[in-house]
């Protein structure tokens, strides 16, 4: 039976607005250890699916895996009444002027799109690596299983779409296999660079890169500490005349650390400290690793909030490496190196936050803060249709998450009575008859 998110089937009441709500809880729940465990053995058995290797194989390469991928979503779709849209969405890549690519070949991602109800054109993504990769990244025949890297976070979006498609959602939900992350994020490239010809209202795009490991190579065993990184604002503005409106503006009123993407990235925090206490979320303020890339990238670069969710602790034995055993180290990105425990949670991690996102209304668009000299800090949004109401959110300046909240009810524009607007930094979320919110929206204009 079709679970429908509405009022009734919910714990949210209208009066107090409470922080949790069943379904998410049962979303949680809803995530199956023993299939990401099939899945990632089934993505690994394929031996290698660097980008450029076989194509025409059934139980080989990347072509046998992309296929066996769409076939995966397929099924998902058909236990749903066909509530998802499975296609294909490729691009050329030549060898010329691509130090990586070792010849021409179709980059093919493989797209899965849960349609909203609501709101069809309003995104929020999902995406996992399909490739992986040897020692040498051009080297397209050694086996390369990649079960961490990254057939656990491929894995993960499958599971999400199968939990989540018992449900139906305001917004539209994709969930994505990319192709060409080891070559240069070109599968993450490609599909920005639809979503942007299709005219896309992306909300975020959740990259799942390596789920699966929590023994780094620093020593360290951790199953409940994950990283969420996040760019601090978009870097896809050219306009100089804008860009040093921006940063002017930046120097005097704050917002440095305050784009879309670090927004995103605090949303996940917030909704997984409240519906999964045990785990510890990590805010790094960086785009991704020291001098690395994910797949999160491409779409940042054209405007769209990204942010990259991963393990905690590394393991550079198993990333990127050929499988062999070598002064007593076993090097290669196997099967019994993923713990499925911690992939359950992260694949909830990344279900919760879709759920959530895609049941809010959109957010503001336009956000004005005043109370310069006051004993007060003043906001003043745009009206949101089929938002019942807003909160506004709060925290100190050297705080990275939003800290402190107050639901203001239907209005558009409210005063803080008591809070200094130079002490804090300040956003107003959206929120829906049944409680869901929106992502925050830092101020945008100055009230005068």
């Amino acid at each position: 039976m079709k679970k429908i998110i509405t009022p009734i089937c919910l714990l949210v009441t209208l009066l107090t607005y409470a922080q949790t709500n069943q379904i998410i809880f049962d979303i949680v729940d809803a995530v199956s250890e023993d299939r990401l465990r099939q899945d990632v053995k089934t993505l690994a058995d394929f031996g290698t699916r660097n980008t450029f290797s076989d194509t025409i194989s059934e139980t080989r390469g990347i072509g046998a895996a992309r296929r066996w991928i769409k076939k995966e979503f397929e099924s998902i779709s058909a236990d749903c009444n066909n509530c998802l849209d499975v296609f294909y969405q490729k691009d050329f890549v030549t060898k010329e002027g691509n130090r990586r690519v070792p010849k021409d070949a179709w980059v093919v991602n493989v797209v899965a799109i849960q349609k909203g109800t609501k709101y069809p054109n309003r995104y929020i993504i999902m995406s996992g690596d399909i490739d992986s990769r040897a020692s040498d990244t051009m080297d397209f025949t050694t086996d390369a299983p990649g079960a961490n890297d990254n057939a656990s976070g491929m894995a993960g979006a499958i599971e999400a779409a199968r939990v989540l498609s018992n449900y139906q959602f305001e917004s539209s939900i994709v969930y994505v296999g990319l192709s060409g992350e080891e070559q240069g994020l070109f599968g993450g490239a490609g599909l920005a660079r639809y979503a942007k010809a299709n005219n896309w209202d992306i909300i975020g795009v959740l990259n799942n890169d390596m789920i699966g490991n929590i023994e780094g190579v620093d020593g360290v065993i951790d199953n409940r500490t994950f990283r969420i990184f996040s760019e601090p604002i978009t870097t896809a503005e050219t306009d100089p005349v804008v860009i040093a409106r921006q940063n002017r503006a930046r120097r005097f009123y704050g917002g440095e650390v305050d784009g879309i993407s670090r927004q995103l990235a605090r949303y996940v925090y917030n909704t997984v400290k409240i519906y999964m206490p045990e785990m510890n979320p990590m805010m790094i303020y960086r785009l991704d690793r020291f001098g690395r890339g994910g797949h999160h990238r491409p779409f940042n670069e054209l405007g769209y909030a990204g942010i990259r969710i991963m393990e905690a602790h590394e393991n550079y034995t198993q990333q990127h490496q050929d499988i062999r055993t070598e002064d007593g180290i076993d090097y290669g990105d196997t099967f019994e190196h993923v713990n499925f425990g911690y992939a359950k949670k992260l694949t909830a991690v990344n279900a919760i936050n879709m759920a959530s996102l895609a049941s809010a209304p959109p957010a503001p668009t336009t956000v004005e803060i005043g109370g310069i000299v006051e004993p007060s800090a003043k906001l003043k949004w745009n009206a949101i249709e089929g938002a019942k109401g807003y909160k506004i959110y709060w925290r100190s300046t050297t705080s990275p998450t939003w800290d402190h909240s107050r639901y203001v009810g239907d209005v558009t524009e409210f005063t803080l009575e008591g809070i200094v607007i130079d002490n804090y930094y300040f956003g107003v979320a959206s929120v829906s008859e049944d409680g869901f919110e929106s992502v925050v929206v830092f101020p945008n204009r100055i009230m005068r």
